[in-house]
C-alpha cells in the first residue's frame, strides 16, 4: 500500500505544548486575538439610537441579549466546538474546506484533477476500513456540491477581508468620538476623523514587525484595559443597579420580542457587535494554539465582558432619560477617571483591530496556497509558528480601504451596520461548513449535524434579519468590498484551472522526448535544466515547443512540479517525490514538491540546492526498499529522510561576487541538505552551494557514483530555468461570464507578482517560453 502523507505540521512534528508555552501564548492572544472583543463595549450600546430606550426595562432586555449571545455564540460555539475542528493547528473557513477536501473528496484544486495515482492524498488511518456514509457518497458524486462548497469558502474569506477593512475604522472612530466628548468644553470640532486616521495608519505601519512582537507589544495594553473595564463594571453594578444580573433570565428577551417593532429590531444589529472578534478566535488559530485561546477566553475575556456590559446596562437603566449620550461607555466612567479612560480607549482601539488584520493575512495566505488568490509576497515573521505571516501589499490595501471608510462615512452607526453584516455572514459560513465537518469528518449522525446547523443557524438568522433592515445605511459597502474580493478570487481560480486544463490536454508523452527527439537531431549541452511545470506526468507543451524550435537541451533535465496539499504543512521528510523519465541513460528526472497552505517552500533562497540534493538522494537509494509511490512513468520515491551512514552529496558553501568570481569558503556545512531554510536578507555577495562526492563510501556502486558525478559536473556547468508562460485569450463568441472572468484573470496575472520572483529564479538564467491558449 502506498504510504500516506502524514498530517504532521511544523517541521518534523508537533511537540507537546507545555503549560509555560500555553501561558506565554495566552498572554500574546490578548494583544492579537482578543483586542476586538475587548474593545466592543466602546460601540455596542453607543451605536443604539437613544430613542430606542423607552424605559429602564429596555436596558435589561438589551443586556439579556448580549449575555446570551456571548454565551451561545462565542463561548459555546467557538470556544468549545469550532476550535476542535482545526486542520492540524490551522483555523478559518479554508481550514474547514481543507478537511472536507481530504475526507469528503470535494476538492476542485488543480492538484485534484491531476494524475491521482501519483498525488493520491490518503485519508487519515482512523477513517480506513469504515463504510462510506451516504452523505459522503452523495456529496462526492454531485459536482455542483463541490462548487457550492468552494464558493461558500470564498464567500467566508471575503467576509473576513471585509471585516479587516471595517473594524480598524469603527474601533478608531469610536475611541476618537470619546476624545471629542471629553474635549467638548474646549470647543474642538472635527476631532474624531483626523485622530481615527492617525490611529489607523499607525496600526497598519506596525504590522511589519509580525504577530509575535505585536502580541507582546499590545498585550499589556489590553490587560490594563480589561482590568479597567472590569473594575468599571463592578463599580457601576453596585453603585447604580445591583439587580441588573436578573436580566440574564431569557424572559427579558421574550419581553423584547413580544413588543418588537421595526425600529427596535434594527437595534439588534448593534447588539451583534458584542461578539465581534469571535470568528477571529478560530481564524487566528494558526498563530497560537487551541489551549491558549480557549483558556484566555473562558477564564478572562468572557467574565470581564459580562461584568462590563452589566455595569453599562446598570448605568443606562438609571440615566436613560436625564443624561445626554447616556448610552456611550465614557459617560458611565466617573468624572475623575475620564481622562484615564480616554487614553486607554485610544490605545485599546488601535489594538482592537489587530485580530481582523491578522485574520485577513491568514486567510489570504491560505487562499494563495490553494490557488484562489493572485500572487503576492508573503513574509513569514516567525520560524516557530508557520501561521504567523505578514503580506505587505494586502496590508497597505486594507489601510487605504479602511481610511476611505473612516473619511467617507465618518459615522459610527453606519460603519457598525457594515461591521455587523460582516460578522454575522462570516459566522453563518462557519456554521454551514462546520455542520458538514461534523457529518463527514467527525462522522457523527446527520441528526447531530442538523441540530448544530439549526440551533446556531437560527440564532445567526435572527441577527441577519436585523442587519438587512440597515442594508441601505452603510451595510451595502461591505457587499461592494466582498463582491470585488470574490470576483478576484473566482477569476483567479477559474483562470488557473483553465490554464491547467489546456496544459494537460497539450502535453506530450515522455516517449516523444526520450525516443523520438534523438532522431530529430536534438543535442545535449552541459549543465542542468530545471523545467517548472504543473504536470506530474508527460512533457509540458511549452518545452516540446522549445525543443522543436531549438533542438537542444541540457545533459541533466529535472521536471519540477509544485503541488498544493490540503494540509497546513508537509514535513520536509515527505515533501519531495523523485522519479525518472525514461531510462537511466537519459539522465532525466521528475521532482514533485508537495507543500501545504502554510509552507513557504517557494520563498527559500536555497530551493535549487534542495532539489539537487533530493535528486542525489534518489540516485543513491533508487534500488532500496524505501517508501515510494507508483506513477505511469515508473517508481517515484519519497526522499528527505536523513541517511544513517552517509550523505549522497555533500554541500559546500561558496561565495560568488556579483561580477562572477568564485572562492571556496573556509567553513563547510555538512548538515542535512533538506533542512528548512529561513528567510535571509540579500547580501552584496551571493552565496552558491557546490557539491562534492562523499569520501570512503565502499557500499556505493560504481554506476551510482558515476551518475552522481555527472550530476555534480552538470551543476558546475551552470543551471538554466525553463518557465512556461501560458497566455489565455477568449473567443469572440464566448458568453459574457467567461469573457469577464478570463479578462479579469489576464489583468490580474499581468499586475501581480511575477512567477520568477515568487520562485527566486535569477533572471539571467531564466528562459521563458510563451504559449497562447484560446478558450
Amino acid at each position: 500500500m502506498d504510504p500516506p502523507l502524514s498530517p504532521t505540521t511544523y517541521s518534523d512534528g508537533l511537540k507537546k505544548e507545555t503549560w509555560r508555552n500555553s501561558l506565554i501564548l495566552s498572554f500574546q492572544t490578548l494583544g492579537v486575538v482578543y483586542g476586538r472583543l475587548s474593545t466592543a463595549p466602546l460601540y455596542v450600546f453607543g451605536t443604539i439610537q437613544t430613542t430606542d430606550f423607552k424605559s429602564n426595562e429596555t436596558a435589561y432586555e438589551y443586556f439579556s441579549f448580549i449575555f446570551w449571545t456571548l454565551t451561545v455564540v462565542s463561548l459555546l460555539k467557538y470556544a468549545f466546538i469550532v476550535l476542535r475542528a482545526d486542520d492540524n493547528g490551522e483555523g478559518g473557513v479554508f481550514a474547514l474546506y481543507s478537511l472536507l477536501c481530504r475526507h469528503a473528496k470535494v476538492g476542485l484544486l488543480p492538484n485534484d484533477r491531476s494524475t491521482k495515482e501519483v498525488m493520491q492524498h490518503e485519508e487519515v488511518s482512523t477513517l480506513r476500513g469504515k463504510v462510506e456514509s451516504r452523505a459522503r457518497k452523495a456529496i462526492r458524486n454531485h459536482r455542483s456540491g463541490h462548487y457550492l462548497m468552494l464558493f461558500t469558502a470564498l464567500f467566508g474569506a471575503c467576509m473576513i477581508i471585509g471585516d479587516g477593512v471595517i473594524t480598524p475604522s469603527i474601533s478608531a472612530l469610536s475611541a476618537s468620538s470619546g476624545l471629542q466628548r471629553s474635549l467638548s468644553n474646549i470647543k474642538c470640532k472635527n476631532v474624531p476623523v483626523p485622530s481615527a486616521c492617525v490611529i489607523t495608519i499607525g496600526l497598519f505601519v506596525l504590522q511589519y514587525y509580525g504577530t509575535h512582537k505585536i502580541g507582546f507589544m499590545f498585550a499589556p495594553i489590553v490587560t490594563i484595559w480589561l482590568l479597567f473595564i472590569s473594575g468599571l463594571g463592578i463599580y457601576n453594578v453596585f453603585h447604580w443597579d445591583p439587580k441588573i444580573f436578573s436580566a440574564v433570565s431569557p424572559a427579558y428577551m421574550y419581553r423584547f420580542v413580544r413588543k418588537i417593532n421595526k425600529a427596535s429590531w434594527k437595534s439588534l444589529n448593534s447588539i451583534l457587535l458584542c461578539i465581534a472578534g469571535s470568528e477571529t478566535m478560530f481564524t487566528d488559530l494558526g498563530h497560537f494554539s487551541k489551549r491558549s485561546i480557549k483558556i484566555t477566553f473562558a477564564c478572562l475575556i468572557y467574565p470581564v465582558l459580562v461584568l462590563c456590559y452589566a455595569g453599562q446596562a446598570a448605568f443606562i437603566s438609571k440615566h436613560w432619560n436625564d443624561t445626554e449620550n447616556f448610552n456611550h461607555l465614557s459617560e458611565s466612567v466617573p468624572k475623575h477617571l475620564r481622562h484615564v479612560f480616554i487614553l486607554l480607549s485610544l490605545l485599546a482601539s488601535a489594538v482592537g483591530s489587530q485580530a481582523t488584520i491578522t485574520a485577513s493575512f491568514s486567510i489570504i495566505n491560505q487562499c494563495l496556497a490553494l490557488r484562489c488568490f493572485p500572487r503576492v509576497k508573503v513574509i513569514h515573521t516567525s520560524d516557530k509558528r508557520l501561521g504567523q505571516v505578514y503580506i505587505p501589499d494586502v496590508n497597505w490595501l486594507l489601510m487605504a480601504l479602511s481610511l476611505s471608510v473612516t473619511i467617507g462615512f465618518h459615522d459610527i452607526t453606519r460603519i457598525a451596520n457594515a461591521a455587523g453584516m460582516a460578522i454575522v455572514f462570516g459566522m453563518i459560513v462557519t456554521t454551514c461548513m462546520m455542520s458538514l465537518v461534523i457529518a463527514l469528518y467527525w462522522e457523527k449522525s446527520l441528526l447531530v449535524s442538523g441540530c448544530f446547523l439549526m440551533f446556531f443557524g437560527f440564532v445567526e438568522a435572527v441577527y441577519v434579519s436585523a442587519c438587512m433592515l440597515s442594508f441601505h445605511k452603510g451595510a451595502w459597502y461591505l457587499f461592494v468590498i466582498s463582491a470585488v474580493s470574490f470576483t478576484i478570487m473566482l477569476a483567479w481560480h477559474y483562470g488557473t484551472m483553465k490554464k491547467y486544463e489546456f496544459d494537460f490536454q497539450n502535453k506530450v508523452s515522455t516517449e516523444w522526448l526520450t525516443d523520438y527527439s534523438p532522431g530529430l537531431g536534438v543535442s545535449r549541452v552541459p549543465g542542468i535544466g530545471l523545467i517548472y511545470t504543473d504536470m506530474v506526468t508527460g512533457i509540458p507543451a511549452f518545452f516540446s515547443h522549445f525543443i522543436t524550435n531549438l533542438p537542444a537541451f541540457h545533459q541533466v533535465l529535472i521536471f519540477v512540479s509544485f503541488k498544493p496539499q490540503p494540509v497546513p504543512c508537509v514535513p520536509p521528510r515527505e515533501r519531495y517525490l523523485v522519479g525518472r523519465v525514461g531510462t537511466k541513460d537519459y539522465r532525466i528526472y521528475r521532482c514533485i514538491v508537495r507543500y501545504g497552505y502554510c509552507d513557504q517552500i517557494r520563498d527559500t533562497d536555497d530551493f535549487e540546492e534542495q532539489i539537487i540534493s533530493s535528486i542525489g538522494e534518489f540516485i543513491s537509494l533508487e534500488e532500496s526498499d524505501c517508501e515510494s509511490l507508483t506513477s505511469p512513468e515508473g517508481r517515484m520515491m519519497i526522499v528527505g529522510k536523513p541517511l544513517l551512514d552517509r550523505n549522497a552529496l555533500i554541500p559546500i558553501h561558496d561565495t560568488t561576487s556579483v561580477a562572477g568570481s568564485t572562492s571556496i569558503a573556509n567553513n563547510e556545512t555538512l548538515g542535512s541538505p533538506l533542512e528548512d531554510s529561513t528567510e535571509r536578507k540579500t547580501p552584496v555577495r551571493r552565496k552558491k552551494v557546490r557539491f562534492l562526492m562523499p569520501e570512503g563510501s565502499p557500499r556505493m556502486r560504481e554506476s551510482v557514483r558515476e551518475e552522481l558525478q555527472e550530476l555534480i559536473n552538470a551543476r558546475e556547468s551552470g543551471t538554466a530555468y525553463f518557465l512556461g508562460q501560458s497566455h489565455l485569450t477568449v473567443r469572440d463568441d464566448s458568453n459574457f461570464m467567461k469573457k469577464f472572468l478570463i479578462k479579469a484573470y489576464v489583468f490580474l496575472d499581468k499586475n501581480c507578482l511575477e512567477p520568477p520572483v515568487a520562485l527566486n529564479i535569477p533572471h539571467a538564467a531564466l528562459v521563458e517560453v510563451g504559449m497562447v491558449y484560446i478558450i
